[in-house]
């Protein structure tokens, strides 16, 4: 025997059959299902998302191990980043022959700079005098060294040198953008004046 509920629409009883109502649910709910499907997002490694959220999220800053420095900040491609000691206050001090060695770590335009979670120093950029717009943690502008050939290389940490009449010290930096140690691969020395004397070039 066919269970019945009944309606009323515009004052008249109607019966539709229970059977009938249930079918029409369970269909309305497999559309469902299946197109909700559709929207959820790949697994990691499955097929590229994860990196197409990478480039997303601009993210440009990370970390990494060096021998005898422990966890330092690197660029998005592993390298070792540092701040100019002399660099505060908003002031860019490494200019002309200084960046044949020390690189900015730049950020193109339109890009909002994101740093992994290990990260604790306060991300942000600055203005460079050539119009370029560097990153900076804790407001010092960052750095890779022209003599770290690898990841894990900080040839350049705890480095003094002097262009055109400006010295600087040079640190590999923390997570949380201080002075990092000096490790065993780091230079610790002194860079020539002016230019590549002293770098070994």
């Amino acid at each position: 025997m066919t269970t019945q509920t009944s309606h009323t629409t515009r004052g008249r009883l109607t019966r539709i059959p229970l059977g009938t109502g249930l079918a029409a649910v369970a269909a309305a709910a497999l559309v469902a299902a299946c197109s909700s499907g559709g929207s959820s997002a790949p697994a990691a490694g499955g097929g590229g998302g994860a990196s197409q959220s990478s480039a997303a999220s601009g993210t440009m800053l990370s970390t990494g191990q060096v021998s005898g420095a422990g966890t330092v900040l690197t660029d998005s491609s592993g390298m070792t980043v540092y701040e100019a000691q002399q660099e505060v206050g908003g002031k860019i001090m490494c200019t002309g022959s200084c960046l044949s060695f020390w690189m900015p770590v730049t950020v193109s335009q339109g890009t909002t700079p994101q740093a992994a979670s290990a990260v604790t120093g306060k991300l942000g950029m600055i203005k460079r005098p050539d119009g370029g717009t560097q990153l900076t943690v804790n407001g010092h502008p960052l750095y890779t060294f022209k003599q770290d050939t690898s990841p894990g290389s900080d040839m350049g940490n705890n480095f003094s040198d002097n262009f055109g009449g400006t010295a600087f010290t040079w640190h590999a930096l923390t997570t949380a953008g201080a002075a990092a140690p000096t490790s065993a691969g780091g230079s610790g020395g002194s860079g020539g004046s002016g230019g590549s004397g002293g770098y070994g070039y």
